[in-house]
């Protein structure tokens, strides 16, 4: 009798635990295919040659690391995102976030882009064509897009920074970048950054 209702008790404590954690496996796991699934070996350019990174890596066929951004992704031209290529996805990776900000803005980091629920198999993400299944949070433009590189005057830095994340992120549209930032603690599998440059004077 007393085993019988021992096992019930447990049954139904377990029981909802596991099915969270089932659902949860399962929209990660289930998420559509948005690009090719094999891991690339980039080139200074950003673009795609034989299949070995295991390392996540970001590059651009616009622009080199450190390099400068052409005009059409700045504000003085079309102001349009420029193509991205992604590598190196880890293995277990749910989704991927991308941060793009300028640490030398005047009044401290000015934020240009923020995307998040990224697809982790959407390898290459198109000059001016956010991938549709993200997320887009507000910048510092007081708008839920990209934002290019705009300084007042000088040289400054561009950070484009992606995650990889062992889960989707429950934010809603328009989040600012400390809600994802706090949103990401503990769920970030790998993380790389790829640095362009404007000048204005």
């Amino acid at each position: 009798m007393y085993q019988a209702m021992y096992q019930r008790l447990i049954h139904t404590l377990l029981l909802p635990g596991l099915l969270i954690l089932t659902l949860a496996q399962a929209s990660c796991a289930e998420r559509p295919p948005s690009g090719d699934t094999q891991a690339e070996t980039p080139n200074k350019g950003g673009n795609r040659m034989s299949p070995l990174v295991e390392t996540l890596t970001l590059l651009s066929p616009a622009f080199q690391h450190q390099g400068n951004i052409p005009i059409q992704y700045t504000c003085d031209g079309h102001n349009i995102s420029p193509p991205l290529n992604l590598y190196g996805i880890p293995e277990g990776t749910c989704s991927l976030s991308l941060i793009v900000e300028d640490p030398d803005a005047p009044n401290g980091t000015w934020d240009h882009w923020l995307l998040w629920n990224i697809a982790p198999n959407h390898k290459h993400i198109a000059e001016n064509e956010p991938p549709p299944e993200a997320t887009t949070g507000t910048n510092d433009f007081g708008r839920q897009e990209y934002g290019g590189p705009c300084p007042p005057s000088g040289m400054h830095h561009y950070h484009f920074k992606l995650f990889a994340l062992d889960t989707d992120l429950n934010l809603p549209v328009g989040a600012r970048k400390k809600e994802l930032e706090r949103a990401m603690q503990g769920h970030i599998l790998g993380k790389t950054e790829l640095i362009g440059t404007y000048t204005r004077f």
